[in-house]
């Protein structure tokens, strides 16, 4: 029996005699904590795992009572609010798991969890080392998900952005590591080399050139053996996958020169290449490192975002005294004292004082924004120059800045077509690479054997398509950096694919094209039996109910005492109440089959009209240059409303519109859509209310205001923080000039893969060359997409 232990490779101690029986054998085992992570991957049928992991498990260490009572902790509701998100019953969690090694280590994670009935989804990030889980809360506590990991030897925490940032610090340092290594052996191999090659060794006995061989093979081996080890794991790992990466040609040039280069040091035969191996991984790994750095600069905006929240807040007790604490321990409804120049910690409403905050960080707007009383501040703003005490009303994955890093990150997660189209031609590219620098090493040995080998590993390095899959990928992340960056945030990954496509635009009226800041400008009494009074008492008391825009126009009026009761929200009509003696209601005209007028909302007692409301709602300033501007790049502008008075007739005709259909209820402007659809029309909806919600999913792109009903920016392919229409236009050209950067790109990587594989293949391109070739293609390509960043 071999004296390793079979889950981790250690040695077993002596007098620990433990085994598991795995695949109809007995394993040993080399303490309690291996046993027990065997056994339950055997019981759980797993044992494929020990077949596939490229990497041996880590050695597991039994939890101390301490440890267990800390996982606990992480079920704890005002801990939770930091990093759970919770929507529909479904809440969502991501952790960061320690002992990832490979894709193996994904599958077996996987599986373990899935057993959990209250686990929905389960996505492991091999690169990142993080899962992303949803699962219902109330079934199983997240410390069981936890201890559930820790069974099959893996250690999980909720992710926090510190730790983010310490592991790309981690990634960096073993890329310098490894550059570091193959730099100082590869000058030493050089070294040896010049001084053969320019003759300084001639007259010089056979044994001692061998002897110099020997030197190059022992100084080489750690370059190739540790610096370029994650290039073979790769390949083997995507082979495993059956998948061909871009890893694979690289690797078998790698290995295959080492392989016949030691053959010859041993054999005493033929040519050794020791210095072009190692000058060819150095300069392939500082390639792969300044692709890091770039594409570090592309995504570091969204990981600075956090970074903005202030470590303390000043909270104020009952009596007023001022107590200095964490801000990751502020809970619902602690009242905050900010001063000026201070960064608001957390979301709240301001309850004392006023002042201007930069929301630049979150809208793109670089002007000072005024707040006053009940007015909403955000986490990670800055405090200009007022002093102000806000109730934090959202803590947490709550907060707008939390919403914005968990979209984002979505949307990059979440695979475009495009990219996966290109992914598919770069493995199928792989594939023909493979058999081209087949053919030619089969064509070269015919003509000359002593240099068929180096002329196919030539080949193999030079037409890599490593940039043709860098093309898609980096551009989308720098576009999404730039929007967000303006203010605008992007929920779904075929927003920049379905922009430049687009043939109309339709607008919802109130709060989109208008301010939707209502204020009363009449009322018409339609019944004698209420005054004027009563009537927008009633009225009042019902609209405070509402998240319509028109609701605000009656803040200014106190609301009637009456307990209403039975209050339903009906989109496209209004609201419903009542009391004790009647139903009560306000919403459109023509309601219940009452005569219809051109008033904007009427007020009804039973189902019958009393008062009609007629509002004033001025045009944003932005908005005709916009329809202008639009209307220029060919695109049909198009107004869908719910309003039946004929306010939406006045700003159709003075912003130009093409058309505009008034009195919509939801189902009417779905069916709008729909009917343009089916027409080849490719279609955005831009609005922001409650009826919006449902046109939204109909379109080919849904734009949602940041000030409109909670339901259309959750069910929105793109929020506009900032609420501003010019911020379209931006969205527009950000996505063209997207599609033309992936456009060059693509040309770019294909260009030079087709102009050096006839000369790789002729001979003309040296191993060397053939690196910086395939690393410069790839640094072109991600620069060309840094030029997003400064739009």
């Amino acid at each position: 029996m071999s004296n390793n232990c079979f889950h981790c490779l250690e040695s077993v101690p002596t007098g620990f005699n433990t085994t598991v029986i795995i695949d109809g054998s007995a394993k040993p085992m080399c303490c309690i904590g291996c046993q027990t992570v065997a056994e339950t991957i055997v019981a759980q049928g797993m044992t494929d795992y020990y077949k596939f992991r490229t990497v041996t498990a880590g050695k597991v260490e039994q939890l101390i009572p301490e440890q267990l009572e800390w996982i606990k902790s992480y079920d704890n509701e005002d801990i939770q609010d930091e990093f759970i998100a919770t929507t529909d019953d479904v809440s969502e969690v991501l952790l960061t798991v320690e002992g990832i090694t490979c894709a193996a280590c994904a599958w077996l994670i996987e599986k373990q969890l899935l057993n959990i009935p209250a686990i929905k989804r389960v996505d492991v990030n091999t690169s990142t080392n993080r899962a992303m889980i949803q699962w219902h809360k109330d079934q199983t506590p997240l410390s069981n998900i936890i201890k559930s990991l820790l069974e099959i030897g893996y250690k999980a925490y909720p992710f926090q952005v510190d730790i983010e940032a310490s592991q790309k610090q981690l990634i960096a340092k073993a890329y310098i590591r490894r550059l570091g290594v193959a730099g100082l052996m590869t000058m030493q191999v050089m070294m040896f080399a010049f001084a053969m090659y320019f003759g300084m060794f001639s007259g010089m006995e056979e044994s001692f050139e061998q002897y110099f061989r020997w030197i190059s093979l022992i100084l080489a081996s750690p370059v190739i053996l540790y610096s370029a080890m994650p290039f073979l794991s790769n390949a083997i790992n995507g082979l495993k996958a059956k998948q061909l990466n871009m890893d694979l040609p690289v690797s078998m040039a790698i290995f295959g020169a080492y392989g016949a280069s030691s053959y010859a040091t041993v054999m005493a035969v033929g040519e050794v290449y020791f210095e072009s191996i190692c000058m060819f991984t150095f300069l392939l790994l500082l390639g792969k490192y300044l692709e890091f750095r770039a594409r570090l600069k592309a995504s570091e905006f969204t990981a600075n975002l956090q970074k903005l929240l202030p470590l303390t807040a000043r909270t104020l007790d009952e009596n007023g005294h001022e107590h200095i604490i964490a801000a990751k321990k502020l809970k619902l409804g602690d009242r905050v004292l900010i001063k000026a120049g201070e960064t608001i910690p957390s979301d709240g409403i301001i309850c004392s004082g006023s002042t201007t905050v930069d929301e630049a960080m979150m809208t793109g707007e670089h002007l000072p924004v005024n707040k006053y009383m009940d007015h909403q501040v955000f986490a990670g703003t800055v405090n200009h120059d007022g002093v102000i005490e806000i109730l934090i009303n959202k803590i947490g994955q709550n907060t707008l800045l939390n919403q914005i890093i968990k979209l984002q990150h979505r949307a990059l997660v979440t695979r475009p077509k495009l990219v996966e189209i290109t992914d598919k031609v770069a493995q199928w590219f792989v594939a023909c690479l493979l058999v081209f620098a087949s053919l030619t090493a089969i064509g070269w040995y015919q003509v000359d054997p002593e240099h068929a080998f180096w002329i196919t590993i030539a080949v193999l390095v030079a037409t890599c398509p490593c940039a043709l899959s860098l093309a898609i990928p980096t551009a989308l992340t720098c576009a999404v950096a730039t929007l967000t960056r303006k203010g605008i945030l992007i929920k779904q990954s075929h927003v920049l694919e379905t922009l430049p496509q687009l043939t109309r635009v339709a607008f919802d009226k109130t709060g989109t094209l208008t301010q939707g800041r209502f204020s009363l400008d009449a009322v018409d009494l339609l019944a004698d039996s209420l005054s004027k009074k009563q009537v927008l008492a009633l009225a009042a008391q019902l609209e405070s109910y509402s998240e319509h825009p028109i609701a605000t126009a009656f803040n200014e009026f106190t609301p009637a005492p009456r307990n209403l009761t039975n209050i339903k929200i009906h989109p496209g009509c209004g609201i419903t109440g009542k009391d004790d003696n009647h139903n009560y209601a306000i919403g459109k005209s023509g309601w219940f089959n009452s005569k219809k007028s051109n008033a904007q909302a009427t007020f009804y007692i039973d189902q019958q009209p009393v008062a009609n409301f007629y509002f004033v709602d001025e045009i944003k300033s932005n908005a005709a240059n916009l329809i202008s501007s639009l209307q220029q790049q060919g695109l049909s502008c198009h107004m869908l409303t719910g309003d039946a008075s004929n306010a939406g007739q006045k700003i159709a005709k003075k912003l130009k519109l093409d058309s505009f259909k008034v009195g919509c209820l939801p189902e009417d402007k779905q069916s709008e859509v729909k009917r343009w659809s089916s027409q080849g029309e490719i279609i955005a909806m831009v609005g922001d209310g409650v009826n919006d919600s449902p046109v939204f999913n109909s379109a080919h792109l849904s734009i949602a205001m940041e000030t409109g009903a909670d339901i259309s920016k959750n069910t929105a392919d793109v929020v506009l923080l900032n609420s501003d229409l010019a911020a379209i236009e931006h969205l527009l050209t950000v996505s063209k000039k997207t599609r033309r950067i992936i456009k060059q790109n693509l040309a770019l990587s294909l260009l030079y893969n087709s102009s050096i594989l006839p000369l790789a293949a002729l001979g003309l391109v040296a191993p060397w060359m053939a690196v910086i070739g395939m690393s410069a293609s790839s640094i072109i390509v991600i620069s060309n997409s840094l030029r997003l960043l400064k739009l």
